[in-house]
Formats: structure tokens, C-alpha cells, sequence
């Protein structure tokens, strides 16, 4: 019972043939064509993971979140219910539009659409990637993670960890508060950063192979001002990734390797290590707020902090072939 993965993203954007260009040639996602008025991308056997409306705007539209059970949504309609958040069922035309059985969704109390869904359809068809890559992490883990700007975070996390049950992975309050949410095995799912801004800061999609990400990092290379922040390593979720532009000016991770944690047996931490342990330089700040991130990085290499040794790795090593 509960909220299980994240199964799809939309944003408004009117930059059609940018998001067609970016979301093929550099994510590797592939188009379905639905019409001439938005863009719907696959990453797997599913029919949608992932819609450009074609409205103005560059921002988000809506997170979708796959629930167990279709009790569910009446589990967690009259929760919101009962905390004065206004819930609507969606007419069959919305679930149709979203390809999933039957579906719910609310605003949360900053104003970002959150749509609960259950039964996403499977495309008969196998997936087609938009350039050539062994496929993306997805599965039980969902589509990736989503990480918003909200401008006060600790007021939001009572709405995401008691009304919908996400679980805090870990959080830090300084420089700025950053709360981490997982659904799944997946470190997390969700994310908050305190920026004291609201919109989109990025969304992570995961590759199942290390090459597949350098190899897009090739790609944004030969594009101007496409990396964002420069190839690195995440200390919480152990993501070796790099972030690229999109067209509607929030960030893509494009990332390998996250971390799979033990849901059961998880228990929330602060952290103040730094987000990264090496590398994410992040070429979108002036040179003096970059110097922060710097240092933290560079007290974990005195230190000798790094991850875990990869002893046994044959989801790295074990499918290549001469």
C-alpha cells in the first residue's frame, strides 16, 4: 500500500522542437508522436514517462506518482481531504491523456501539481532509444528523481513525508535547507532545496551503463553552454552524473550507479559533507559562489572521504563484449 515510484513528469514549455532535439538526441528518450500541440517521450515499456505541453511557461505541470493499489487513491484523497487540501478525481478523458487506469490530483501548498496514479500503461512495442544507449534505470525505481526550488522548505516536508507518506532520506540545513525523499530502494525520488525560490531546479534520469553517460557528456560537449555542472560525484546518493541545460533553462542530471537503499531499514541523517565528492562544478554560478562548493570538495579529498569500493561489479562489467 502507498506511493511507490515516480512514473512521470510533464512541463509547460512551447519550445517544442528545442525539447524534441534535447529529450532525443542528448537524454536518448524516445518521441511518440500524440499530436502537433505537445511532445511525449518514452524511456522504457511504458507508454509516457515524460510530456512537454506546448503551453508557455518553462516550468513544471506535474509530477505523477504510481500508487500500489487502486484503493490508494481513495486512501489518499481523503487524507488530503481531511487536511483541507483541495483533491479531484480525474475525468477518464485525463487518465486516458496521462495512458494510466484511474488517477487523482491536488496541488501541494506550493502550488505544484501533484498527480497520483495507478496502473501506467505498457507499450507493446519495444522501446526505441533516440540515440544509441543500453537503456535507462527505471523498473521499480520509477522514471528517476525530481528536485524542486521552494522558498521555505521545512514547511512543505509535513505534506510530503505525513500526508503522502514519503520517507526522508537524509537533509541538511546549511548553506541552505535540502530534504531528501524516497518511495522506493531508489535514495531518493524527490527533493527539496531551500532555495527561497520556487520552480524546477532539475530531474535525474539514470542510465544502466557508466559509457552511456560519457558518451552523452560528448554529446552536450559539442553543444554550446549545454553542461550546466561538469561530470562529478554525489556523497549522498553516490550518482557519478553531470547537469545539462534544457531548453526551458532548469537542469537534466544525467547519471549511473545511484545508490539502492534498504527502505526497512533506512534511517534519516543530517549530512554536511558537501553534495559532491569530487567534480559538479558548476559552471551556471559566478566564480565566487562556485568557491563554496570548492572547498567542501576539496576538505573531503584531504580527508579521504569517498564511497564504497566496487569489490564485486558485474552490473558494470559483466555485459561488455569485445
Amino acid at each position: 500500500m502507498g506511493i511507490s515510484a515516480l512514473a512521470y513528469l510533464g512541463v509547460h514549455s512551447d519550445k517544442l522542437e528545442d525539447w524534441s532535439d534535447f529529450s532525443k538526441n542528448l537524454l536518448g528518450m524516445q518521441q511518440v508522436d500524440r499530436g502537433t500541440g505537445n511532445r511525449s517521450f518514452r524511456m522504457d515499456d511504458r507508454k509516457q514517462r515524460f510530456v512537454v505541453s506546448g503551453e508557455k511557461g518553462d516550468r513544471l505541470a506535474f509530477m505523477g506518482w504510481e500508487v500500489e493499489e487502486k484503493s490508494d487513491l481513495q486512501y489518499y484523497a481523503a487524507r488530503l481531504d481531511a487536511a483541507n487540501i483541495a483533491v479531484q478525481s480525474a475525468p477518464a478523458s485525463l487518465a486516458d491523456r496521462r495512458f494510466v487506469e484511474d488517477m487523482i490530483f491536488a496541488d501541494d501548498p506550493a502550488g505544484n501539481r501533484i498527480e497520483l496514479v495507478y496502473n501506467p500503461m505498457v507499450d507493446s512495442d519495444p522501446f526505441v532509444p533516440g540515440r544509441t544507449h543500453s537503456g535507462f534505470n527505471t523498473g521499480p525505481f520509477g522514471l528517476g528523481h525530481a528536485v524542486l526550488h521552494v522558498a521555505h522548505a521545512e514547511s512543505l516536508v509535513p505534506f510530503y513525508r505525513d500526508l503522502l507518506g514519503f520517507h526522508v532520506s537524509d537533509y541538511a540545513m546549511s548553506p541552505i535547507p535540502l530534504y531528501f525523499f524516497h518511495v522506493n530502494g531508489r535514495h531518493h525520488s524527490f527533493a527539496m532545496i531551500g532555495s527561497g525560490r520556487s520552480g524546477f531546479h532539475h530531474f535525474m534520469v539514470e542510465f544502466n551503463s557508466l559509457d552511456d553517460v560519457g558518451q552523452g557528456y560528448d554529446v552536450a560537449l559539442d553543444r554550446d553552454n549545454a553542461i550546466a555542472q561538469t561530470l562529478g560525484r554525489h556523497t549522498n546518493d553516490w550518482m557519478t552524473s553531470f547537469y545539462a541545460h534544457t531548453p526551458s533553462g532548469f537542469f537534466v542530471e544525467n547519471g549511473w550507479g545511484g545508490r539502492i537503499i534498504d527502505p526497512d531499514t533506512w534511517q534519516p541523517h543530517e549530512t554536511n559533507t558537501g553534495p559532491s565528492f569530487w567534480g559538479h562544478d558548476r559552471l551556471y554560478m559566478e566564480e565566487s559562489a562556485r568557491e563554496k562548493y570548492n572547498q567542501m570538495k576539496k576538505k573531503l579529498a584531504r580527508d579521504g572521504k569517498q564511497t564504497p569500493p566496487l569489490v564485486d561489479c558485474p552490473w558494470l562489467y559483466g555485459q561488455f563484449t569485445d
